[in-house]
Order: C-alpha cells, then sequence, then structure tokens
C-alpha cells in the first residue's frame, strides 16, 4: 500500500470497476429492498442537499445489500419544466438571438431534446462521484417514452372518473413566465412595505352610526382596487351592523359593490373593513365563494391593466350583464406604475387616510425573480378530496411509517386542508396534456390523437344522424372511425380522408403538466407501470424513501395518492425525513448569500480565488459581490483542500440526526479526513505485520492452524462483537449518526490507539510462542477485515481498496479471485466471542498505562525515558492482572520495572493517579521538581474541593433529596465518596512533598 492515503487514485478507478462489473443491479436473490432516488431536475448539478441525501441512500443501499437483499436503487432525473425551458430559451438567445416563438414549438423541443443528450448528464456523472450504487441499467427520465405512456394513463383514467377537471380558478401566476407555478416555486421574502389606508364613499346617501360617509379600508396593493366586488366587515362587529347589505360606490370606478358579513374580517385589525377582490387574492377568493361576489379580472397576463375588466362567477361562468369598464387612464399600464397612479389619483380626490410603513412579506417566482400574482385563469385541477381519504388511513394503520414520527402530524395537518391541484403549466417543454378541443370548444381527454378523434368522430355521427337526419353520412364517420381502430397516429391518407368527409382535425391543449404530477408516478411509473411488470411486482411498493421535509406536501403527499389510487398498494413502507444542511452558522446555502459550497469542491479541493470567482459570478444581485468575496476570503483563506468522496460522506452521516436541519462544519470534515488516514496508516501496519507470514487463516493448508489468543486479541474481538451490534441497530433505527460514531470510536480509540499497541508485545517479542503470534496476526486481519465491511455502506472507496489487500490474509477472499467487498456478508455478532472478563482485565490495563502516561506529563518526564513503577492499595485481582500483563505494561507504558508494594506507608516520594482504589505510584528521587509538584497538587486539592462543594450543597438541599428519584440521590453521594477519597490522597502527597 501506499505510505499516503490519496482518495483521487483510487475513487474513480473503484467506481468504473463496480459498474462494468453490474454490481449495483439486483442480484435476484433474497428478499427484496427497493428505493427510489428522488429526481433531481436535468438541468441541475450536485448541491450539498443532494449529496447527503444521496449518502443516506448509498449507505442504506449498501447495507441491505451485504445483508443478502436483492436490492434496487432507481436511479432517474427529472424533466424540469420550467428549469430547463427557461435554460434553453437563454441558450437560443445567446447563441442564435431568437426567441422560443420564433423557433415555433415542435423545433424548440428539438432544441430541448438536443441540449438534454448534449448537457443534461451532469448531475449523473457527479452522483458517480458520491459513491452512489444506483442500477445505472434501469435509468430513468420523466419524459421518456415508458414514463409518457404511463402519465398519459393516469390523466386519462381521473378525467373518466371526474377526478380531473378544467376550469377557470385563482392561481400563482408568473407574469414574466407567463404561468401558473406551484407553492414551492414561490419565495416569500420579507420587505418593507406600505398600508395605504382609503375612504371608500357609502352610497345611497348612507352613513355609519358614527354618522361617516364612509368606511375606511386598508391594502398592501392599491391597483387591486379596479376589481373590488364586495367590502367585509365582522358579523360580531356592532360599528357596521346596520350597514351589513348596504353598497359602496367604488372609487375611481362607480362600481356599486355590497358590504357583507364575514369572519376574515378581523375587529382588531384597522378600521374593521376589508376590501374584497376576489380575482386577484386567494382569501378574498374564499370570501367571494361564501358570500357569492363576481369575480372581475382587472390583469392581462403580462399583470398590466385590461381595456376593460373580466366579470365571472365564482364556477367561472362569464357574467356579461356586470359593467366590467375600466377607467381608461389605467388601460395598459404595469401594476405597480397603475399603483402610483391610483394612489395619486385617490389622494387628489380626497380619498387616502394615511399611508403607513409596515414589514411585510411578497411573493417571487424563484425563477423568474418576479412578483408573483394570484390570477384568474383557466387550468386543469386534480380533485384531491377522494385521493386523500386512503392515503390519510395509510398512514393512520401504519402501512407507511415517517422517521421521525412527528412528521406525521404534519402530514395529516395538510392532508385534511387539502385545496383541488392545480396541475397545467403554460410551457411548452413537459408531458403535454392529452386534450384535444372541437371548434366549439369541447373537449376530448384521450391517450393520443386517434383516441381523440375517434370518440369525436362518435359525437359528431350521433349529431349529423339525430339532429341533421342524415343517416348516410352518420354512417360513413362511423366506417371511418372503424378504419381508425388499430392505429396510433393519424396518418396522411387517414387526415386526406379526414378531409373529404368534412371532419376538421381536432386541436391539442397547449398547456403542459405540472413537473409534480408526473414525479407523482415516480415509484410504480419507472418499474413498467401501466405493464404488470416482474419488477413491479418484485420491488413495489419501495422499502424507503429518503426526502427533505420541504417536499412532504407537494412530491410524498402526492405519491401516496396516485400510488393507491392506481396500483392499490402504498408506494413507500417508510418515509425517512432529514433536515436541510446549512453552512456553519446555521444559514440556509443560497447564491445570493454567497455561501453555497459545491460538494465536488470538499472532494477535489478548490483554490480560494476559483472558490471566489465561482461565489460571485453570474449573481443577481452583483453589488453583494464585494462582501461575499470578504466573507469568503476569510472563512478559507487558504481555499479548500482535498477531502475526498469518503471523509464527506462520513460527515454527512455524523450529523444525520434524523429530522433536524445541519450545520455543515468544515472542522469534522477534516476530523473525519483525518480518520481515513489513521485507518489506512492502521492498514498498512497490519499489511506489515501479516503479509507473507502465517495467520492461520489462509484457505486451504493452515486453515486448520492452532492459534493462542492474548488478552488483548480476546478483548478486541469482544469489542468488535458489541460494536457490530451498535452499528447494526443504529442503522435499522436511521441512526447514522450513531453507527457513525460507534464505528469511529472502535476503529480510533480502540483498535487503533490501543489494540495496534497491544500486538506489538506479542510480535515484537522473539520469546513469545508462535501460536500467540499468529493468534495476534489472525486477529489484527480477522478483526480489520471486519471493521472494512462494517465502514463500507458509509465509506465505500477506502473500505474496498483496503479489503483487496486484507481479505486473502483473513480468509474471505481467494488470492487473484475477482470479489469485491460489495458482495460480502454483513457482519454478524457471535456471542461466543464476547469476554467481559477480557474487557476488565483490559480497561485496568488501559488505566494503568493511562496514569504513568499522565504522570510523565505532569511531571515534564521525557516519554521515552524508563521509569520505575508501583503499586499499591489494591485488591487481589489487581495483583494477579499485573502478573499475567507485566508485558503489556512494560512495554506500553515504558517501564523499567513495575511491582507491587505491600505495605503502602513504605513508599517513597511518588507521584500518584489512582485506577479504582489502586494507586499508581511513581518514584519521584532525581524526577521532581518540589515547588512545582506543591503547585500542581494545590491546584488539584482546589479542583476536588469545589467538586466535593457542589455535592454537598446539592446533597443539602432537602428539596432535591426528597423529589430526586432514589438511585439519582445515591449516584450523587457515590459521587461525594470518590471525589472525598481523591482529596484525601491529594492532601496527603502534598502533606509528604512538604515535609522534604
Amino acid at each position: 500500500m501506499d505510505k499516503t492515503y490519496q482518495p483521487e487514485q483510487i475513487e474513480s478507478r473503484w467506481y468504473e470497476r463496480w459498474e462494468a462489473d453490474g454490481r449495483f443491479a439486483p442480484t435476484g436473490q433474497g428478499e427484496p429492498y427497493s428505493i427510489m432516488i428522488p429526481p433531481p431536475n436535468v438541468t441541475g448539478s450536485l448541491h450539498m442537499g443532494h449529496a447527503f441525501q444521496d449518502t443516506i441512500m448509498d449507505t442504506l443501499t449498501r447495507w441491505r445489500r451485504m445483508q443478502g437483499r436483492n436490492t434496487l436503487w432507481q436511479v432517474g432525473t427529472d424533466h424540469a419544466g420550467i428549469a430547463t425551458q427557461m435554460l434553453v430559451e437563454r441558450k437560443v438567445a445567446a447563441e442564435e438571438g431568437k426567441t422560443r416563438h420564433d423557433l415555433g414549438r415542435e423545433a424548440f423541443i428539438d432544441k430541448v431534446w438536443e441540449w438534454k443528450q448534449e448537457s443534461g448528464g451532469q448531475i449523473t456523472r457527479q452522483l458517480r462521484r458520491m459513491g452512489a450504487s444506483v442500477d445505472w441499467s434501469r435509468e430513468r427520465f420523466t419524459m421518456d417514452d415508458g414514463f409518457y405512456k404511463a402519465v398519459q394513463e393516469v390523466f386519462v383514467r381521473l378525467h373518466k372518473e371526474g377526478l380531473i377537471y378544467r376550469g377557470k380558478r385563482l392561481v400563482n401566476w408568473d407574469p414574466t413566465l407567463h404561468t401558473a407555478i406551484s407553492d414551492l416555486e414561490v419565495e416569500n421574502r420579507d420587505q418593507q412595505g406600505q398600508f395605504w389606508h382609503f375612504r371608500y364613499p357609502l352610497a345611497d346617501g348612507v352613513t355609519t352610526d358614527d354618522g361617516k360617509d364612509c368606511l375606511v379600508v386598508a391594502t398592501t396593493r392599491p391597483e387591486t382596487l379596479l376589481g373590488d366586488t364586495g367590502v367585509a366587515v365582522n358579523p360580531e362587529d356592532p360599528r357596521y351592523a346596520s350597514l351589513v347589505g348596504k353598497f359602496i360606490t367604488l372609487p375611481l370606478v362607480g362600481r356599486r359593490i355590497p358590504i357583507v358579513a364575514d369572519e376574515h374580517a378581523d375587529m382588531e385589525k384597522g378600521s374593521g373593513c376589508v376590501k374584497i377582490t376576489p380575482a386577484h387574492d386567494f382569501n378574498d377568493y374564499e370570501v367571494g365563494r361564501r358570500q357569492e361576489l363576481p369575480l372581475i379580472n382587472v390583469f392581462t397576463q403580462e399583470a398590466s391593466i385590461l381595456e376593460r375588466a373580466e366579470a365571472f362567477d365564482i364556477q367561472g361562468r362569464p357574467l356579461p350583464e356586470i359593467d366590467a369598464s375600466l377607467p381608461a387612464a389605467y388601460t395598459g399600464l404595469d401594476r405597480f406604475e397603475a399603483r402610483k397612479r391610483i394612489v395619486a389619483d385617490m389622494e387628489a380626490a380626497g380619498l387616502l387616510e394615511q399611508i403607513e410603513t409596515i414589514n411585510n412579506t411578497l411573493p417571487f417566482g424563484d425563477r423568474s425573480g418576479d412578483v408573483i400574482e394570484p390570477l384568474l385563469t383557466d387550468q386543469w385541477f386534480v380533485a384531491v378530496e377522494s385521493l386523500a381519504r386512503p392515503a390519510i388511513a395509510a398512514v393512520e394503520k401504519g402501512d407507511i411509517e415517517f422517521v421521525p414520527r412527528n412528521y406525521e402530524n404534519m402530514y395529516f395537518a395538510w392532508m385534511r386542508d387539502l385545496q383541488d391541484w392545480c396541475i397545467s403549466r403554460q410551457l411548452w417543454w413537459g408531458h403535454r396534456i392529452p386534450a384535444w378541443y372541437d371548434a366549439d370548444g369541447n373537449v376530448f381527454v384521450a391517450r393520443n390523437e386517434v383516441e381523440a378523434t375517434r370518440d369525436y368522430l362518435v359525437e359528431l355521427a350521433h349529431f349529423i344522424e339525430h339532429e341533421q337526419g342524415d343517416f348516410d353520412s352518420a354512417m360513413r364517420l362511423r366506417g371511418f372511425n372503424q378504419l381508425l381502430g388499430g392505429t396510433t397516429e393519424l396518418t396522411a391518407d387517414a387526415l386526406t380522408t379526414m378531409e373529404k368527409l368534412g371532419v376538421p382535425r381536432l386541436t391539442q391543449d397547449e398547456d403542459v403538466l405540472d413537473t409534480w404530477f408526473s414525479s407523482g408516478l415516480w415509484t410504480f411509473g419507472t418499474l413498467g407501470w401501466p405493464e404488470r411488470t416482474e419488477e413491479l411486482r418484485t420491488f413495489h411498493p419501495s422499502s424507503v424513501l429518503v426526502t427533505g421535509f420541504d417536499i412532504i406536501f407537494f412530491w410524498v403527499a402526492r405519491m401516496i395518492m396516485l400510488t393507491l389510487k392506481f396500483t392499490g398498494e402504498v408506494p413507500f413502507k417508510q418515509v425517512y425525513v432529514h433536515g436541510l444542511v446549512r453552512d456553519g452558522q446555521g444559514q440556509k446555502m443560497s447564491k445570493s448569500k454567497g455561501n453555497v459550497i459545491d460538494p465536488i469542491d470538499l472532494i477535489d479541493g478548490i483554490t480560494l480565488d476559483t472558490l471566489v470567482e465561482k461565489r460571485t459570478g453570474n449573481m443577481m444581485q452583483p453589488q453583494k459581490a464585494r462582501a461575499i468575496e470578504k466573507a469568503t476570503r476569510g472563512e478559507f483563506p487558504e481555499g479548500i483542500e482535498p477531502h475526498g468522496t469518503d471523509a464527506l460522506r462520513f460527515t454527512f452521516l455524523s450529523q444525520a440526526t434524523t429530522g433536524r436541519d445541519i450545520k455543515f462544519d468544515m472542522g469534522r470534515l477534516d476530523g473525519y479526513r483525518n480518520f481515513c488516514n489513521k485507518l489506512w496508516n492502521a492498514s498498512r501496519y497490519v499489511l506489515m505485520n501479516a503479509e507473507g507470514e502465517d495467520t492461520g487463516l489462509s484457505l486451504k493448508e493452515q486453515s486448520g492452524a492452532s492459534v493462542e489468543l492474548s488478552l488483548a486479541d480476546r478483548w478486541i474481538l469482544s469489542r468488535l462483537q458489541q460494536t457490530t451490534v451498535q452499528v447494526t441497530k443504529a442503522m435499522e433505527e436511521f441512526r447514522f449518526d450513531h453507527a457513525s460514531q460507534a464505528l469511529y470510536e472502535f476503529v480510533w480509540n480502540e483498535y487503533c490507539d490501543w489494540y495496534l499497541e497491544l500486538s506489538k508485545p506479542v510480535l515484537w517479542d522473539e520469546a513469545a510462542s508462535e501460536q500467540a503470534k499468529r493468534g495476534t496476526r489472525q486477529t489484527l486481519v480477522r478483526v480489520l477485515e471486519a471493521i472494512l465491511r462494517l465502514a463500507h455502506p458509509m465509506m465505500p472507496y477506502i473500505s474496498e481498496e483496503i479489503w483487496q489487500r486484507v481479505a486473502p490474509l483473513a480468509g474471505t477472499l481467494a488470492k487473484d479471485a475477482d470479489g469485491s467487498i460489495m458482495a460480502q456478508p454483513w457482519p454478524q455478532a457471535d456471542e461466543a466471542l464476547l469476554d467481559e472478563q477480557a474487557t476488565r482485565d483490559i480497561e485496568w490495563l488501559k488505566g494503568v498505562i493511562v496514569a504513568v502516561r499522565n504522570i510523565r506529563a505532569e511531571m515534564n518526564i521525557a516519554p521515552g525515558k524508563p521509569l520505575e513503577v508501583l503499586l499499591a492499595k489494591g485488591d487481589p485481582a489487581d495483583r494477579e492482572r499485573l502478573e499475567a500483563n507485566r508485558r503489556f505494561l512494560a512495554k506500553l507504558a515504558k517501564l523499567e520495572s513495575v511491582s507491587w508494594l505491600d505495605d503502602p506507608a513504605q513508599a517513597p516520594l511518588s507521584a500518584t493517579q489512582l485506577v479504582g482504589e489502586m494507586e499508581v505510584l511513581v518514584p519521584m528521587a532525581d524526577l521532581i521538581d518540589k515547588e512545582a509538584e506543591l503547585a500542581r497538587l494545590a491546584k488539584e486539592i482546589d479542583k476536588q474541593e469545589k467538586l466535593v462543594g457542589g455535592i454537598e450543597k446539592k446533597l443539602g438541599n432537602e428539596g432535591f433529596v426528597a423529589k430526586a428519584p432514589e438511585a439519582v440521590v445515591e449516584k450523587e453521594r457515590a459521587k461525594l465518596a470518590d471525589f472525598q477519597a481523591t482529596r484525601r490522597l491529594l492532601v496527603e502527597q502534598r502533606d509528604k512533598i512538604a515535609a522534604l
């Protein structure tokens, strides 16, 4: 093995080998275990959240694979409608100076597919860097042919059942992108805004109880005044009870609007009166629905003022009887320009009461950066009520378990307050809605154009026969319909026939489906549904979904609803919910804050200047660049050193406490890179002492060779069994932090720091028997090989590289065999190897060695100087341990001699440490600085007195003694006794030295 661990030299080599050998595919053997990767956007690159999530999924998959499960980690990417369309639009504009409208829909879609083929694989390449053992042979894309078929099938079936419908509803509208967007794509930003208080004149000479001829309403969006259709007051508000049912004359417009009683109006807020604009505010829409108010839309899709408003009832039907005229002065104005003009006109009319400065939030599109406008548009919706009931029941019954459980409450709260889901988007890239229209606007939902045309021909033939009495023409249409039966595309001949028959071609809906609709089918669509494939039978339901809490509503819940509906099964049995990865100060990572860390930079390293350039380039707010550069140079003065994938993965796992956000800790990353180095160097020591030597474990001739195990051998084997149980239990409970910590402590603190040192007195002792040396060599390689298998799911690269060298020595891989640690069994604890006595004996041995090392440090004695050590005041077991472990003590504590002192009173002046009741004495003749030792003892005595005083105070508190459990009180009393005994010993030492 190389002297130093160099991850860059082993990682890509091993990944290519694993992939080439088909190691990631299901074996076909064992109980199925499957995970579906949350499909990252095809436009995306790996960010810290992906890297964290992928580490968890890969750890689970590799672990279950080693347990003999038939594992499938399904990989794929999402077509990411808005993000991909924007990216390709910018590319076309930069390279060709054209818009998508210049190209036309078909040519533009071709450009998107070209881009996908050339550049859409960046995130999958980065997944490979993270060591993700996904089955690449089964890679899916949410726009591939098979998935497209599943999406069409679901849409058509839901529509046939009346669970998908088209209607005019209020949606989040992006005026820049000209599309509806989901709540997840809305970014609410805090800002300082204004609250305009306007006077709305009462109509028909009516006045308030205190004689006023107007009501005061307040708004943050004065431009929506043009669409007001009511003013609400609280039904319990006595100030306005007499006005309910009366009217307002809407300022600037002149329209009469009613005063209604509705609980939406808060008596304690402002005047208690609220203007209601159902077509431009989600809360007002609900008031409008309850009060049967009309909806008046005043905006174009660009969010400028219409020449004439559009009036509808709450079902979206036009209301031509309503006067929808608007003041000509505002026609064509942008909403924010209109705002200024309306405020100025209200002030000029004497109707501006006051302007109040407030702190509020404003919704922005996360892609466009434009302010989102609630807008009344024609959209497709899923009616979710009947889908939600079984989805709620599945979690209530325990068919799906959330980890941690508290996220079930969040899920239930959302599922029990669902609104119908807007699934249409006004984009070109995506699953085009499978709906076609005739010239009269009648809709035909079908799997393809032929199917839609055939449905249309049925209706047309019926109309021609029964309404027009033309039986012959109707029969010709029916005959043509039969000819279309086995086809899925309208051929040139079919179109010619339609023309001769006078049948116009249908027009397909221009909209595409929300990306969340297609990704809602992910668990079963990826496995071949609607066909009942072998993969679907084997791997569905999937075993666990690993996801962030932020998409429980947008993705997890919708997957549960749609999967139950179309397969009769839950999509997954468990949902492991993790937190967000934040920066070291707990801030959310974002480009605008300049605190984003690319996980690949943590793996490969990056220079400071390149990091600064990366963080400050192409910024939406370039004025922040200087502050970001300063902060970056302060945090990373030397740039970021390479750490390798395994160190990054182990860092993520060490911080994976269930459900909590993670403050990413660069210090931990450095520490776990050191851990990799420690494991590497320990392995080199083992190989130097075992390769070419008799380990008693070779596969054939020496398999029965006798061995003699030392105390240290028995102890480390016992601790390995306990660690195996700990790590396995933690993995089963999704406590990756506990699993990684148990492994770390065993490897670093016990195997490396203690056992390797304890092996040296055996291996380097010429008097040691061959059986003893063979036993220690066997234990060295046997424990290391098991460590590597325990580590493999967490640290796949370093474990594989070392295992290839260690496994032949441990008897788990024949020399020159083509094997991999991936295919090895997960370690199983062997209770027969548990040895509590060995553990107690080693703890005693460690205690004595540490005591001597502490004395060396305190007395400033050189580490290599041989010392005489006396042991006193112990029990017979301590004497036995001394006799059994002289060799270990002499070697590891660097002792010239160690002997038992029968009469402690005869002890020479010594530095002392306690191991239980036993004293470890190092005579100080020629070693001690009297004044320094007295000062040290005074400090120690003072420390013990404070500890004694603290516990005496606690035990002197009658309330504590009366209320605390008896076990707690006894524990405190025991601690007090220990501290008092230590203080007595220190005082004795001080008095001895002072007497010199």
